[in-house]
């Protein structure tokens, strides 16, 4: 039985005007217009995939799905890119009012938080180390942590050289950090983690070397042959800060004086 026949109506066929319709042109999705943002967004893409070695306006361009000589209209050149890369990772992020007796406590938040802004992309470090944080849209946060050093007390001589060091020291331990990422990604490993999966292995075998050198002519070594290479990268980090900002602390005015 038909549809039809069932009392359902069939449908009227198509009217003369209908027939001489052309097809409906399919229509190409909107793309959304250039930005500087959506550059840097690319940026970021290529170097988590490619590393700072494989950056280059071009490889952003063809990540964009746009001609290299568009991106000139938003960045002016590659290091003009890599400035506002690093400018970024800053975004949202705020030094507390300098507190004269949580200083050191403040100063390991900023350490800490700089670290994982690093981490946060592949070779952040070496792009941190070869660009001055001097621009515009950094000078404030180069004002607030030496606003922590001086409200603390520190000397100005000290205040003025803590906040490169504490910046040298972070952009080093990253450095290092990302050295193993990519040897882990060498070897089989994504390289997005850490993780040093043969970090432990070598580790036994250094400790294990340092421990079976002369007494008479590696006396320390044997001794802190355990304590020499450590699984804990935020161990390492947090020690080695610790050390700085107990060196910095020995500048402080005796308070009995």
């Amino acid at each position: 039985m038909t549809d039809a026949a069932a009392g359902t109506p069939a449908p009227p066929p198509p009217s003369p005007w209908e027939r001489e319709r052309p097809a409906r042109a399919r229509v190409a999705p909107v793309r959304a217009p250039l930005s500087r943002e959506r550059v840097v967004e690319a940026a970021f893409t290529v170097l988590d995939r490619q590393g700072l070695d494989g950056l280059s306006m071009r490889q952003v361009a063809a990540e964009l799905g746009v001609t290299v000589s568009a991106l000139y209209a938003h960045v002016s050149s590659k290091d003009d890119l890599l400035e506002l890369m690093y400018s970024r990772l800053f975004d949202g992020f705020e030094i507390p009012e300098p507190d004269p007796e949580r200083w050191r406590e403040q100063v390991r938040d900023f350490a800490r938080s700089g670290r994982q802004r690093l981490l946060s992309h592949r070779d952040m470090a070496r792009i941190s180390m070869a660009h001055v944080p001097f621009t515009a849209e950094l000078l404030p946060h180069v004002e607030a942590l030496l606003a922590v050093f001086r409200t603390a007390g520190l000397p100005d001589r000290i205040a003025a050289e803590a906040g490169d060091l504490i910046s040298t020291y972070i952009d080093g331990f990253v450095l290092e950090e990302g050295m193993w990422q990519d040897r882990a990604a060498q070897h089989g490993g994504d390289g997005s983690s850490l993780a040093r999966p043969d970090w432990r292995e070598m580790a036994d075998k250094m400790q294990d070397y340092f421990a079976s050198l002369p007494e008479e002519d590696f006396p320390h070594l044997r001794a802190l042959a355990g304590l020499m290479v450590t699984d804990s990268s935020d161990e390492r980090f947090d020690i080695g800060l610790e050390i700085i900002l107990r060196g910095l602390a020995s500048y402080l005015p005796d308070p009995a004086a």
